[in-house]
């Protein structure tokens, strides 16, 4: 009777353990799956990207066609914790035709506690406002993966 009790325990530990590994390879895994949003107009660039969950900020691109014309863009956080807790992350300065985004987050400042992690509920908004409305075509896209 003992010896089954002990070999029941023992199965049960080696797939607690089968399961365990499986579940790390996973977590190794997670931080690499990148979400890619995308969103195109001509006029002023006021969009907000998030996930159901903490995510991190992985990548900003756009690209610009048309006519000329450059202005700033901004990279804030609209939080899930209120408005006294928006802030402004990032700003791009003269941005437009000729002049592409291609924000990328480096490996080491994605590491935690990194600064461009975020919890849910919050947002990222990504402002920029178009020199010559109906001009100028943009298409962004953000990439946002799972935070572990």
């Amino acid at each position: 009777m003992a010896s089954d009790i002990s070999k029941i325990l023992d199965t049960a530990q080696l797939g607690f353990s089968q399961q365990e590994s499986e579940l790390q390879l996973l977590r190794a895994q997670q931080p690499m799956f990148v979400v890619c949003s995308t969103a195109t107009g001509t006029g002023d660039i006021n969009n907000l990207f998030k996930l159901d969950r903490s995510f991190r900020l992985v990548f900003i691109r756009c690209h610009y066609t048309g006519t000329s014309g450059k202005a700033m863009m901004t990279i804030s956080l609209s939080s899930a914790s209120g408005t006294a807790y928006d802030s402004l992350l990032y700003t791009l300065m003269r941005v437009g035709n000729g002049e592409d985004v291609n924000f990328r987050i480096t490996s080491e400042e994605s590491q935690p506690p990194s600064p461009w992690t975020f919890q849910a509920g919050d947002q990222l908004r990504i402002q920029w406002t178009n020199p010559d409305t109906g001009n100028i075509t943009w298409g962004l896209e953000v990439g946002l993966a799972i935070a572990s």
